[in-house]
This record gives structure tokens, sequence and C-alpha cells, in this order.
């Protein structure tokens, strides 16, 4: 299928473009107007000046003595007409009923007190002449060069400048009209349910004004929307916690039995289930805890120490030498829970560092287990997702892990993203955005 051009692309090029073609083809409607009666009114004028002229010239001819005619002739001329002494130059005739305007003049300047013949002679130049003979019968032959219209030399300047401010109140009208929008765009673009909202200005236009504040209370409607969701899920999920442990505790002073081992397997099981719950709701407020600078390099030597210390296989390659502000506890939380997935599902984990606090400091995970398909990627991050599909918490766990990682790395200005390694397993990219 054949697309045609669709324009431009932006609001502020389709208005600028609008407003400047209309402005421009205004501007220059107006000025054809002015030009063509200024050219009428100096045409009206050239052409009566002309009929004075020539009629008060062959008069004057005419009175003269032939021997002086020569000397006057320089005194007769003027830029549209010059007046020789002799026949006319070879050319056509041109019939009374069709004579151009300026030849016309001529025929209304001498009258019927001399007869006239006309001709249009070639050349380079269009021009025509008039014949006519003086009492003695001496041959005078007017030669009639129309002249345009001069220009004024400031004409094109001040046209230059008029486009100039046209374009200049283009600007600015599109500017005050579309800074709005784009404002509110970019709010848009940069609302976060787990940040601070943005509050736009509710000054200014009516209309401009109105979507301010319906924007705001969109903003606070989904902040408390929000807000509830997570206290009514904290709230439930810390309740289940003092039933759950008398559970517990009549199980544990029941009979030995499989059954009694099941019931308490079962019971720490929804156990860490309530606390997942719990950590997840409070993974929207991570913005709480306080910034401060902290040594990249040595937090992770100090987080695979520790993992290194239980017995797992995990290793540290790279150094960045990046001092970053940061909050510590969402930043390892979000840790824990990648290198625990990475842990559980082969064993062992890698992690790498690189980049600059400048460019920006990317943290990798590796592993060498069954990786994730490649359409359930971003479907992870969502709570209580889980690949396996069985409630078996040492394969399939409660879905929250990487849940609550995402939501903590948005709540910490950085990035979470999930890939397949080429040759089997997972890498889990953690990167924080360039710090000026």
């Amino acid at each position: 299928m054949k697309r045609g051009w669709r324009g431009p692309r932006t609001l502020a090029s389709r208005l600028s473009l609008i407003f400047l073609l209309g402005l421009i083809l205004a501007q220059a409607l107006a000025f054809g107007v002015q030009y063509y009666e200024r050219y009428q009114s100096a045409t009206s004028m050239m052409l009566g000046n002309m009929e004075a002229d020539i009629s008060t010239s062959v008069a004057v001819l005419d009175h003269l003595p032939a021997e002086e005619r020569p000397a006057w002739l320089t005194r007769l001329q003027r830029n549209n007409h010059v007046y020789l002494l002799r026949e006319n130059d070879p050319g056509e005739a041109l019939k009374t009923g069709d004579l151009p305007a300026p030849v016309r003049s001529v025929e209304t300047a001498i009258g019927d007190d001399y007869e006239l013949a006309f001709f249009e002679i070639p050349g380079p130049r269009r021009h025509f002449q008039a014949l006519l003979r003086l009492g003695d019968g001496s041959p005078v032959t007017i030669d009639i060069q129309p002249v345009m219209m001069p220009l004024s030399p400031w004409l094109p300047v001040a046209l230059l400048c008029q486009l100039a401010l046209l374009v200049g109140c283009t600007w600015l009208a599109v500017r005050i009209a579309v800074g709005p929008l784009t404002r509110l765009a970019n709010a848009v673009e940069s609302l976060d349910p787990n940040g601070p909202p943005v509050h736009l200005d509710e000054n200014g236009p009516l209309e401009v004004a109105h979507a301010a504040k319906a924007f705001n209370a969109m903003q606070e409607r989904i902040a408390a929307y929000l807000k509830e969701r997570m206290q009514l899920l904290a709230a439930i999920s810390h309740d289940l916690q003092t039933p759950i442990t008398r559970m517990k505790l009549r199980a544990e002073v029941a009979d030995d039995s499989d059954e009694k081992t099941k019931l308490i397997q079962d019971l720490t099981e929804i156990e860490h289930l309530v606390r997942e719950g719990i950590a997840y709701a409070r993974s929207i407020h991570g913005v709480t805890e306080a910034r401060c600078k902290v040594n990249l390099d040595s937090f992770l030597d100090s987080l695979v120490f520790d993992y290194q210390d239980t017995g797992h296989a995990v290793t540290l390659f790279g150094k960045s030498n990046a001092v970053i502000d940061t909050r510590p506890h969402a930043l390892r939380r979000i840790l824990v829970n990648i290198i625990d997935n990475a842990v559980k599902f082969s064993d062992a984990a890698e992690v790498m560092i690189e980049g600059t606090v400048a460019s920006g400091v990317m943290i990798r995970v590796l592993d060498r287990g069954p990786g994730i398909p490649e359409d359930q990627l971003n479907e992870v991050f969502k709570p209580f997702y889980r690949i396996e599909g069985s409630r078996n918490r040492s394969t399939g766990g409660t879905g929250l892990g990487l849940a609550v990682a995402h939501q903590l790395a948005a709540a910490i200005n950085a990035s979470l993203t999930l890939s397949n390694r080429k040759d089997g397993g997972l890498c889990v990219t953690f990167e924080f955005v360039a710090q000026p």
C-alpha cells in the first residue's frame, strides 16, 4: 500500500505550518492588491503625463524652424519615449482597434491635428513607433518604449522584516499554545505511583488550568488507591501471622505422626508466603529510606562473602570504584532476591559489575539454570506470578521475589531487566541511572 505524505508529526510543527502559511498567504494577498493598485495609479499618471508631454512636444517641433529641431530633441526626450526626425523603423503596422495603452495615449494626445500611423518594432525589447508629419511635411517618429514601474529598494527589506515578524509571532503563539501540553505529556511520562507526585501548575488559560487540575486530582486518586491496596495487603498479611503462630504451637504439642509433619510444613510455607506479602507491601515505600553514599565494590564484596560463608557458590567479577548515592537496604534486598533465585535454580551465581558513575553502573547476576521462556520475561515481575505451575515452594516459590526487586529498583531510580544466555541460563541486569 502506497503511503502519501503525512506532513509534520508534532502538534507544534503542524500549528506553526498552518499559522505561517496562513499569514504568509494573507500577507502575499495584501501585497498583491497593494502592488496592483500602485501599478494602476502609476500607469495612469505616467500615461497622463505622457499625453500632455507629447502634445506639447509635437507643437514645439511644429513651430520651430527645421534647422533648430535637432537641438531640441534631447530636451524633449523622456524615459519612455523619444523623438526621431525621420521615418519609422521597419515593423508591423498596428490596427486602430487593437492599440496598446501607451499607443492609445499618443493617439489621444495628437488628436485629429496630425495623421498618425503606428508600428510595432521587433527586437529584444518590444517597443512601438508613431509616425506623423509636421505642417511643413517633415516626418517625426515618436519611439515609445514602455517602462515597468520601478520597485522601491526598501520594499524587499520591508517584506523580509514582515516575514521575520510573522515567524516570530507564530513561534510565540505556538509555544504558548503547546507549552502546557508538553508539560502535561512530560508529567504523564514521569508519573510514578511509587514516587512523589509531579504537581502541575494550575495557573494559565482556563483550558490549561482545568487539565492541570484534572491531572493533579488523578495523581492523588491513584496514590490513594495504591496506598489503600498496599495497606490492606500489609494488614491482612500481618494479622495472619498470629493465628499461624498459634496453629504451629498447637501442632508442635500434638502426637508425632506424618500428618503432624505435613501440617507443620504447610504452616511454615504459609508463614513464609505471608512474610513475602508484607515485604512486597512495604517495598512500595522504599523511597522513604534515607539516601547515603555507598562504595559499591565494598558493598558487593560484603554481600558475596555472606553467601560464601553459608556455603553457596557465589563469585564476584570486576571492579567499578564507584561511590553511588542510593538507599542501601533497598539495594541489598534487590540483589539478595536476584542471587537467591540464581542459587535456587542453578546452585551457583556469578555477580559482575561494570561501568562508572558518569556512564551508569551495571550489575549482572548470571546463572546456568533453566532460564525463562522469552514470552514470560516481563510477566515474572508481576506479583504472585510463577513459571513453575506446582504449588511446591521448593520449585515454584511464592512469585514475589522478582516483583519485590522490580518494585524497589523503580523506587531507587534504577532498572531491572531479564534475558536468557545463549549457552543456557539467565542474566539479570540491574542498572543505575547515570548520576551527574
